[in-house]
């Protein structure tokens, strides 16, 4: 189930049995879970996997110390039932940190992590580090 971020969001995925997977992924790593929301529609979704993959260091923190769910929210299906177990969602990219039993530890507007048409590397490490695993 742990994947690295690939920006693919699949609009017949189950959240609810792939969050079960990776539940059981993040148990038996000790790593904690970052659902990811979004779409393929989503143009800063593509900015932050494009993010992701060209900082090497940010990309090794984020897959030493999560596993990733990507959820998709669109007009073909926008996951309700699912996605109203959390909080209200204000744009995409949506980060919700989850811990090892897929309990909510915070709701990440991503637009916080911005810097011009990207991402801010010491916001995006700040933001990696400080809900890292307790282990981690």
């Amino acid at each position: 189930m742990s994947r690295e971020p690939t920006g693919h969001y699949d609009i017949k995925a189950d959240p609810a049995v792939d969050l079960a997977v990776a539940v059981k992924t993040a148990t038996a790593s000790q790593k904690r879970i970052l659902l990811v929301v979004g779409g393929e529609w989503c143009s800063w979704c593509h900015i932050l996997d494009t993010y992701i993959k060209t900082n090497p260091d940010i990309q090794q923190t984020w897959n030493d110390r999560y596993v990733t769910l990507f959820v998709n929210w669109s007009e073909e299906n926008k996951n309700q039932a699912f996605l109203s177990k959390y909080p209200t969602i204000g744009g995409y990219p949506h980060i919700f940190v989850l811990d090892t039993s897929g309990e909510l530890l915070h709701s990440q507007d991503t637009a916080l992590l911005e810097e011009g048409r990207s991402y801010s590397k010491a916001k995006m490490q700040e933001f990696l580090d400080r809900w890292k695993p307790l282990a981690g």
